[in-house]
């Protein structure tokens, strides 16, 4: 879908999808991570409450492991709004990507039996009950947990919108399901999604680029900011390295080395809570093998398949069945649309963004800890299916004979 131009600034139409926002729902929710994007989405939406005399539910997912300065901005704007907002401060164990380990590909933050580790306590404001929760099961990821809220938020049939600062610049995958034609939108609006019912995500600053948001705060000093960008930029990251989330993830583990130069007593707990942090802060920026950045090389001996197997093997059972079902998904395919019986072991072009398919891409998805193998344009599975998909994926290795129990 090509762009259009509407011919007014991204402010202004921002200020009126936020409005049609108002006028079409009954409740407004917004997405708050405390990051720059989610902070005018959040500022703007309660200039429009103010000025209806409106409430507005406001979702934070507290992620245990964040920088004190990210909490108290967070606590500080909602405190700003306390006469207008309904909070949910989400401190429940919800699971998500660690990218610096292979032994724990995933950490689950305020797991309870992990508390001595905790980076952080809860908060006094934080929601730590799941029974608060209908629709919650425990350790469930954050992509299941954010449409599951939205629902459960308007499950008493009221019309509800959920107002999420996602940017289309910011990835292919976002633009890509903010264009689609296929997905049922409220009034025609690409910009929002349906997810059941009478409710729907809401992107009213889709288009909206880095620069743009920093122009706003700059025309909008009374509106605060997350003041963790400035010790990025004095730290030299530029406008677009800036990220505020959890600390673990695929692009995230880059900005590790920053808890110790900005925050080095919250770096003391973090490098304590999950397995591979220091060594993810170490080498998450540099070149090679250590985490497969850019241009990895071939150990002496071995082919880029045998390379393969060979990491598969010294991986933790559980994390190597996970990856040899994703692997043989991904061979099958090429099987069937390419007719290739087998890949490659490496072609000009595979360790780029765009999928070229050869055993070479296989080993450095997994230097890298890319866990849900979204380098091989896999997405991340809802947890509640996954137990059922091993099973059928045992079932269709075996048929196709692509890493099957015998590991060929």
């Amino acid at each position: 879908m090509p762009k259009r131009y509407l011919g007014k600034s991204v402010y202004a139409a921002a200020q009126e999808r936020i409005a049609d926002v108002f006028d079409h729902f009954e409740r407004v929710c917004v997405s708050f991570s405390g990051g720059k994007d989610s902070a005018v989405l959040l500022h703007m939406t309660m200039d429009e409450a103010e000025r209806r005399d409106r409430k507005i539910h406001v979702l934070f997912v507290d992620w245990e492991a964040q920088y004190d300065l990210t909490i108290r901005h967070v606590r500080d704007v909602l405190n700003m709004y306390r006469e207008r907002v309904v909070p949910y401060w989400v401190c429940l164990p919800l699971t998500t990507t660690n990218a610096v380990s292979m032994i724990e590909p995933e950490w689950v933050c305020w797991a309870p039996e992990k508390r001595h580790l905790w980076v952080r306590d809860i908060p006094k404001e934080g929601i730590s009950d799941p029974a608060c929760f209908s629709f919650y099961e425990d350790r469930m990821t954050f992509e299941d947990f954010m449409p599951a809220f939205g629902r459960w938020l308007g499950a008493d049939g009221i019309s509800t919108a959920c107002l999420v600062g996602i940017r289309a610049g910011e990835s292919l995958n976002r633009f890509r399901s903010l264009v689609n034609e296929n997905k049922v939108t409220k009034n025609g609006w690409q910009w929002t999604t349906r997810l059941e019912g009478e409710v729907y995500n809401a992107y009213p600053i889709y288009d909206w680029h880095t620069k743009d948001i920093w122009t706003y705060f700059g025309k909008h000093p009374e509106k605060p900011y997350n003041r963790l960008y400035d010790r990025f930029h004095q730290a030299g990251m530029t406008l677009h390295q800036m990220r505020i989330c959890e600390p673990y993830g695929d692009e995230q583990r880059k900005g590790l080395w920053l808890f110790h130069v900005i925050e080095p007593q919250t770096w003391n707990r973090v490098v304590n809570r999950v397995s591979g942090a220091n060594s993810g802060a170490l080498y998450a920026k540099g070149r090679g093998n250590m985490l497969g950045n850019h241009m990895v090389e071939l150990p002496p001996g071995h082919t880029w398949k045998s390379f393969t197997k060979f990491l598969l093997e010294t991986m933790p059972p559980k994390t190597a069945e996970h990856y040899r079902n994703k692997f043989a998904v991904y061979l099958k395919w090429y099987q069937d649309h390419e007719g290739l019986e087998d890949l490659p072991d490496a072609v000009e072009g595979d360790t780029g963004s765009k999928d070229v398919g050869s055993w070479r891409r296989l080993a450095r998805c997994l230097l890298r800890n890319d866990y849900w193998c979204t380098s091989l344009t896999f997405q991340p599975q809802k947890q509640s299916a996954y137990k059922k998909y091993q099973e059928l994926m045992k079932r269709r290795r075996s048929e196709w004979g692509i890493f099957d129990e015998r590991g060929e």
